[in-house]
Formats: C-alpha cells, sequence, structure tokens
C-alpha cells in the first residue's frame, strides 16, 4: 500500500512538471508582448502618416437609396467623415456610428435617386482625409429574398446542376455494354475531367481571396479548406477500405465520393452565377448559365463511370445525381442574396479538395483493376480527353 502511495505521488509531481514546463513559455511570452507594447521595443518612432484600409463588401441599390457595406481592415478605428457622389457631397447615416471598430463592418446608408442603368462613382473620405472608392458600373436594383426571386434561383440551380447531371446519368444502360479496357478509358476520363474541374476550382477560388481583406488570409483560407477536405476524405475512404467491404460496395462509395466533389463545384459555379445577377450582370449570369448547362452533362458520366460493372439501382444512381447537382442550387442562392468572397473562397477551396482527393481514389482504383496493365495508352488518352472535353466547353463560359 505505502508503495503504491509513493508511486501515485510520484506520478502527480511529474504530471506538475510537465504542465508547469509547459506554460511557463506561454507566461514569459506574453510578458515579452506586454513589455514590448509599453515601451515601443526601445524605438521611439512615429508613422508619418495615417494607416488606414477599408474593404468595400457590398452594395445594394434600392428605390431611391443606395446601401454600402464596409469593413475596416486597417491596425487602427477608421472614421467615416464625408461621401461624395458623382462629385457631389452627400447626406448619409451609418449603422453604428461614424467610426468603425478594427475589422467591424458598417453600412452606409444613402438618400440617392439613381436612375436604372446609370452609372455612379462614390468616394468615402476618412477623417484623415484618405479616400476610398466605390463603383457602381450600372444601377440594378438588388434582388431582395422572396417567393418570386428564390424560386428563380432555385431555377438557375436546376438548370445548370440538376438537369445537365441527371442528363449525363442516361447515359448509363448504353455504357454498362462497353469492355473491360474501355471502362478504364471511362474512368481516365473521369479522372481527366475532375483534374481540370480541380484546377478551374482552385484558379477561381484563388481569384476570389484578392478580393478578400488581406487580414482574412484567403490563401491560408484556401489551404485549410483544400487540405482539411482533401484529409477527411482520404480518412473516410481508409476506413470503407479497412472494413471489409466488397469491391463492388468500395466503387459505390467512389462513386458517391465523386458526386459530393462534383457537387461542391457546382456550388462554386453557383455562387458565382448568383453573385453575377446579384449585380446586375444579366447577360453575364445568363451567358454562364448556357455555358455550365454544355458543360455539367459530362459530371454525370463521371459520377457513373466506377459503377459501370454493377447494378446500383435507380435509388442510388437518383441520389447521387441529386448531390452531384443540387448544390447549384444552395450556391445561386448565397451569391444571389448574400454574396460573401470569405464564403466563396471556402467552398470552392473545400470543392477542389475534394475534386482532387477523388482523383486520387480513381488512380487508386485504376491501378487495381486487371487490364490497367495492357491498356496504359487507354488511361493516358482518357484523362487527356476528359480535360480537353472541359477546356473546349470552357471556351463557352470564360
Amino acid at each position: 500500500m505505502a508503495e503504491r502511495t509513493v508511486t501515485a505521488n510520484g506520478r502527480k509531481h511529474r504530471n506538475w512538471s510537465i504542465g508547469v514546463l509547459l506554460v511557463l513559455p506561454l507566461v514569459i511570452l506574453s510578458g515579452v508582448i506586454v513589455l514590448f507594447l509599453t515601451t515601443g521595443g526601445g524605438l521611439e518612432l512615429t508613422s508619418p502618416s495615417p494607416v488606414e484600409a477599408l474593404t468595400i463588401e457590398r452594395v445594394r441599390l434600392f428605390p431611391n437609396k443606395i446601401e454600402i457595406t464596409a469593413r475596416n481592415v486597417g491596425p487602427e478605428d477608421l472614421t467615416i467623415a464625408q461621401v461624395i457622389i458623382n462629385n457631389a457631397v452627400w447626406p448619409y447615416i451609418t449603422s453604428n456610428g461614424a467610426t468603425i471598430p478594427r475589422m467591424r463592418a458598417a453600412t452606409i446608408y444613402l438618400d440617392y435617386h439613381w436612375s436604372y442603368g446609370e452609372a455612379y462613382a462614390i468616394r468615402l473620405f476618412t477623417s484623415n482625409g484618405i479616400p476610398f472608392d466605390v463603383t457602381i458600373p450600372w444601377a440594378f436594383e438588388t434582388p431582395e429574398l422572396g417567393a418570386k426571386t428564390l424560386l428563380s434561383f432555385t431555377l438557375i440551380g436546376l438548370y445548370v446542376g440538376v438537369i445537365p447531371v441527371y442528363l449525363g446519368l442516361f447515359w448509363f444502360p448504353a455504357l454498362r455494354q462497353l469492355g473491360r479496357r474501355w471502362m478504364i478509358f471511362l474512368l481516365a476520363v473521369t479522372a481527366g475531367l475532375l483534374i481540370f474541374l480541380g484546377l478551374d476550382t482552385l484558379t477561381e477560388a484563388l481569384e476570389q481571396a484578392v478580393a478578400m481583406p488581406s487580414p482574412l488570409q484567403g490563401n491560408g483560407l484556401i489551404g485549410i479548406g483544400a487540405i482539411g477536405t482533401f484529409l477527411l476524405l482520404d480518412v473516410i475512404s481508409k476506413r470503407q477500405t479497412t472494413s471489409g467491404r466488397s469491391e463492388a460496395s468500395q466503387r459505390l462509395s467512389l462513386a458517391y465520393m465523386i458526386a459530393i466533389g462534383i457537387g461542391l463545384h457546382n456550388l462554386g459555379e453557383g455562387l458565382a452565377i448568383g453573385a453575377a445577377y446579384n449585380v446586375g450582370e444579366i447577360a453575364l449570369g445568363a451567358f454562364l448559365v448556357v455555358g455550365f448547362i454544355i458543360q455539367n452533362i459530362t459530371e454525370g458520366l463521371g459520377i457513373i463511370a466506377p459503377v459501370l460493372r454493377d447494378r446500383p439501382g435507380i435509388s442510388h444512381l437518383a441520389l447521387m445525381g441529386l448531390i452531384g447537382g443540387a448544390p447549384a442550387i444552395i450556391g445561386s442562392w448565397i451569391g444571389g442574396f448574400s454574396p460573401s468572397p470569405a464564403l466563396a473562397v471556402l467552398f470552392l477551396a473545400i470543392g477542389a479538395g475534394a475534386v482532387f482527393e477523388v482523383v486520387y481514389e480513381i488512380a487508386k482504383l485504376i491501378r487495381k483493376d486487371a487490364a490497367y496493365e495492357t491498356a496504359p495508352m487507354m488511361v493516358f488518352s482518357g484523362i487527356m480527353t476528359g480535360m480537353l472535353i472541359l477546356w473546349i466547353t470552357g471556351l463557352l463560359i470564360k
């Protein structure tokens, strides 16, 4: 009994020692930071001019009203002192007072009789005389959440995502008649499609990251979304592989993963289309819809490729089509009613991570197939074909 007590006391003492050693550097670091902030690190330097940064997050137009949502991304508080519209000083009201704390957003309300289709140049001056410009290329009333607009954006999502994906699934009966080598080819085509989609999605995420406030670190958000999604799906896939499931069941799981990856990509497409309509770019929005309809029919092919030798059933095919296409509806809602660069970057990054992980799973499936050893050129030509298909259809969109 005495020996057990001594052992327990020794373990407690060791745990306390480890805890102190872990916390002590943090305590010292906190002291160093406080010392630097209070003394300036021994430097007596002042900035020759104020450092201010204001990001315009959204501009909304309503009858005789303009609303500008701006976020202070500078190091200190910022005060809006004056608003000029087309060279005329204009009265304004802010949502939380004229001063905007660091990393906080405020909405500037302007009672202004704007005209449909006209361009407006708005300049915001801070109390330090620093200007920030807001440009409205053409005035267009911002869509508001309502039954009619909700239905409109839902239909856009159906046209862009759901209908083309389901049309691609209709190739299933015909493709089942192909031989093993051609099924390898179709798997490689799917990989090529997804590689192109992943690169395209990643490029869009990087473009959106430029519009984000620098303190939000858009590129870092891309890394978190893409790598985190890739690793999470990889963990799920490995658990399914080690659970003793049949190869047919694993191929069905891969088809679902492809549907998820494509669905996340279509979510990003819906965001782009909804945002285009939100700011009045009707021609661009319509152009994107037509282009994505043509491009997305190939996504149905990608979903069914892993299960061509199996009989997954109508219910599985219907669910996979819904998973692959319906996120375009959600994306159009978000983009149409509350466009956000941060959300767009995150969703696009998640989509890219999912797509690249699915490509990794397809590569493993192809290498496991006995026909792979005799058909390396089929794999190469399939991947190139998939990428070229999307490059050619992308000419209708970009």
